[in-house]
């Protein structure tokens, strides 16, 4: 009996009394409700238990029994009262208005009921005094553990919302909102994104609390199942130089000369990857991710598994002012929307939509925790508010560069330098925004930025190690980063194609395939080189 209420539980514990009983066994709320219930074998009779608990439960209040039995004619059932119950552990609603559990006698608590035919089994009273305990504290530990569960789950899903706050740059909101959760979002930080085999990201997110002390923001990614967002102290990262002020109770300040979190989660877990950002402002934390999702790809092909994203400035910090200028020119329609219906989407809405579907392609439906065609109807207004064509990579990036820019705190503008002449028509077709950005991407700051991005790949091809580098990458962004139409284009085989954009994000040290992806960043250092070259 102990050992099934230890390895089994309460499904157990019934399973064997209604085989010992030859018939029926259950649980029994005081409504008549069956909890759980176990028939020696399918299809075996039910009883009226709604009868039965409430001829039983009057007699055990009016008489003040621990135990009682009901002849049937056929059958006998047994009732004992599972008492030891507080009222803290039933769901809220469990018992009727005014009707508490007290203890055995009590008729509103559960009820172990076990119908068995006639002749009762010798010593099966006996037996059913004695499952009472251990069936009792079975119950009530299932009971607890489903609370536990709600707890763990809202407190991931309020994880989850700081996360989404602070990817969409609402700082303050943010923090007042993980006020209520530990540990307290540190400034700067680190993104790390570790990714890990199977189901074991609960395991991996212990392991992780044990690593660093619990200094880390740990939260379940909602659009990859098998990937840990962590948001962590950019001092931890770099390695423990003293055991400071540990912070918040329950934090633990990490060793003196200990290893990075993230290089002790890889080393400690056999099978995750792990990418690393550069040290970002808390309010950059979307930067950060992108830069960690990049750095995992890159990991993914590393014996050691983990991997830091390499200093590359981002574009939004080498527009000038006129780029800015331009990001407000093209985003104002959309920043002054205003909806017809109160359930329209308003501006924010949007923008954070977005601003979630660059990054997370169809994925956004999990990100955002909207319907598909919820954010198609989102996609369109977009696009219609912008004048631009969201199908087609060049607008894409136009979009993506100008939310990122408006994201920029206070971005470290380059002199303006003014072009020598007018920009160069885009020659595939465009749209105005991106006819706009060409004067953008002349600057002298910009053009540095787009050679330090294709340098890996414009450079010497002899040291380059993918076969045909620079057609690949310029055939996949001229087929809107469709990997079919490029392989067609290639003149090679679809898996052809993948295995390319795989050498090539360990050679380029981004994602491409995987969104968040730098098709964006590419498409717009390519289109910078191409003017330059133009010019000459």
């Amino acid at each position: 009996m102990h050992r099934l209420a230890r390895t089994g539980g309460t499904a157990e514990l019934l399973r064997w009394l209604a085989g010992r009983a030859e018939g029926w066994a259950g649980i029994v709320g005081p409504d008549g409700t069956v909890l759980h219930a176990a028939a020696r074998t399918a299809g075996a009779m039910v009883p009226d238990v709604a009868g039965l608990v409430a001829e039983s439960a009057n007699a055990l209040a009016e008489r003040g029994v621990q135990a009682y039995s009901v002849d049937t004619g056929e059958h006998t059932a047994l009732l004992f009262p599972l008492g030891g119950f507080p009222l803290s552990v039933f769901p809220q609603g469990f018992f009727p208005q005014g009707v508490f559990p007290q203890g055995a006698g009590d008729p509103a608590v559960p009820v172990l009921a076990v119908v068995s035919p006639r002749p009762v089994a010798a010593g099966l009273a006996t037996l059913l005094a004695d499952v009472v305990l251990p069936l009792s504290l079975c119950l009530q530990a299932e009971i607890l553990e489903r609370k536990r569960r709600r707890v763990d789950l809202a407190e991931s899903r309020g994880r989850e919302a700081v996360l989404h706050l602070l990817m969409t740059g609402q700082l303050s909101i943010a923090q007042q909102v993980a006020g209520a959760l530990r540990p307290r979002l540190p400034d700067p930080v680190r993104v790390c994104v570790v990714e890990c085999s199977g189901d074991d990201r609960d395991e991996v997110a212990r392991v992780c609390v044990d690593a660093d002390g619990g200094r880390s923001w740990i939260v379940r990614c909602p659009v990859y199942a098998r990937h840990l967002i962590l948001v962590m102290p950019a001092e931890d990262a770099e390695g423990a130089e003293d055991a400071g002020d540990a912070g918040d109770a329950g934090e633990k300040a990490p060793e003196p000369g200990a290893a990075p979190t993230d290089e002790t989660v890889a080393a400690r877990v056999g099978d995750c990857v792990v990418g690393v950002s550069e040290p970002v402002p808390l309010a950059d934390t979307a930067t950060g991710y992108r830069q960690a999702f990049h750095a995992l790809a890159v990991a993914r092909e590393l014996p050691t598994r983990h991997a830091r994203f390499g200093v590359s400035p981002d574009p939004a910090l080498v527009v000038g002012p006129a780029g800015r200028r331009w990001a407000d020119e093209l985003l104002n329609p959309l920043l002054t929307h205003a909806p017809r219906r109160a359930q329209d989407p308003g501006s924010q809405e949007l923008l954070a939509t977005a601003t979630s579907w660059l990054a997370f392609s169809s994925h956004a439906t999990d990100h955002l925790k909207v319907h598909r065609n919820t954010l198609a109807a989102r996609l369109r207004l977009i696009g219609d508010l912008l004048g631009l064509d969201l199908h087609r990579l060049a607008d894409q990036a136009a979009l993506d560069l100008a939310l990122r820019v408006r994201a920029t705190p206070a971005p470290a503008c380059t002199p303006e330098v003014p072009s020598p002449a007018p920009p160069v028509p885009y020659v595939s077709g465009t749209s105005t925004a991106a006819d706009g950005l060409d004067a953008i991407l002349c600057r002298p700051a910009v053009r540095d930025w787009a050679d330090q991005q294709l340098a890996p790949v414009l450079g010497d091809q002899r040291l380059t190690p993918v076969l045909g580098a620079e057609e690949t990458l310029r055939t996949w962004l001229r087929c809107e980063g469709r990997l079919g139409p490029a392989a067609a284009e290639l003149g090679i085989s679809v898996p052809g194609a993948r295995k390319r954009l795989t050498r090539l994000e360990t050679v380029l040290q981004r994602s491409l395939l995987r969104p968040p992806s730098a098709r964006y960043d590419l498409w717009l250092a390519l289109r910078s080189r191409d003017l330059a070259a133009a010019r000459q």
